[in-house]
């Protein structure tokens, strides 16, 4: 019951204001943008969508493969991936690119402003999803823009269901393009503002997204997350976090629960809360690739937050 994770591997440069950036950014004056800010805490973390889906559903014990492309300096990270037991048979190195790199910005509000330099990613659609047998379950998550496409489609021929999680990489398609995904998925992941995204350019909400798909989730931070079925929208709380650090990789925290969810067939009230609590516990760590828990300790933090053990 392996599941297959087609996404990005990136380096994170993560930087810290420790202001507001809504103090700095005066709305009628974007024509001529021109903001610097003081950034005292700078770290280098090891990320991309595939990498930190992969290293949560590890946390997990969940059989899962990572796919994509990496850079020349992929070197560290690939030790970091043999260190804790993650396989890289799918992860191709491209000698002639650098790996992709993140430059995150954080202010004290836990917004982003986030640069992103692709890198080898461009080269993501090489790798085909016949390459790894044995598939019960995909997640296409921000990739190149080709790569996305035809990994859908390769999940889609081979009947194997997906999650289609596009992240900040919604933007690059058309709305021609983003029915099409829906088509082919199973799952749909997007968070409030992707939602509204998405509605946006295909004129589709969550609800009537839901009737094309098995489910649409819908994250919303603090607010916890709603899960739209054919039948039904399930309203998930939010696990509470004991401290708020850093923002940056929840998403994908949250995707690895509802990736594992699924593929153990547990209910959505259950899915939607341990995905919900993965993603508090990576919020209590800097970095998205620091937090770490037993399978005990995650049963505890479960039912302390929603007073029911995971079956």
């Amino acid at each position: 019951m392996s599941i297959l994770i087609c996404g990005s591997f990136a380096y994170d440069t993560i930087m810290v204001f420790h202001g507001q950036f809504k103090d700095h950014i005066l709305p009628e004056q974007l024509r001529i943008l021109n903001v610097s800010f003081l950034v005292p805490e700078l770290r280098r973390e090891f990320g991309g969508c595939s990498g930190n889906i992969a290293y949560n559903l590890h946390l997990l014990g969940a059989k899962n493969l990572p796919m994509g492309t990496v850079g020349k300096d992929f070197t560290a990270y690939a030790e970091w991936l043999d260190k804790i037991g993650i396989k890289r048979q799918y992860v191709r190195v491209m000698d002639d690119s650098y790996t992709a790199q993140a430059y995150i910005t954080t202010d004290r509000d836990s917004n982003q402003i986030t640069a992103f330099h692709p890198g080898a990613m461009n080269y993501s659609h090489i790798n085909r999803v016949t390459d790894a047998p044995g598939i019960t379950l995909g997640s296409v998550s921000p990739d190149s823009f080709q790569g996305m496409i035809e990994h859908a489609q390769q999940f889609a021929e081979a009947g194997i269901p997906f999650v289609f999680d596009p992240g900040q990489g919604l933007p690059m398609f058309s709305a021609e393009q983003l029915n099409n995904f829906v088509a082919q998925a199973s799952y749909l992941a997007l968070n409030d503002y992707e939602a509204k995204l998405m509605q946006d350019r295909t004129g589709k909400s969550p609800e009537q997204l839901a009737k094309e798909t098995i489910a649409v989730i819908v994250t919303q931070g603090a607010q916890g997350s709603l899960i739209y079925t054919k039948e039904h929208c399930y309203e998930i709380p939010p696990a509470p976090a004991k401290v708020v650090k850093d923002p940056t990789g929840c998403g994908d925290a949250y995707r690895a629960g509802l990736l594992h969810g699924i593929n153990q067939g547990m209910d959505w009230d259950t899915i939607g809360r341990l995905a919900g609590l993965l993603g508090s516990i990576k919020v209590e760590h800097d970095g998205t690739q620091n937090h770490s828990f037993t399978q005990d300790e995650l049963q505890q933090r479960f039912k302390e937050a929603y007073g029911f053990a995971i079956e």
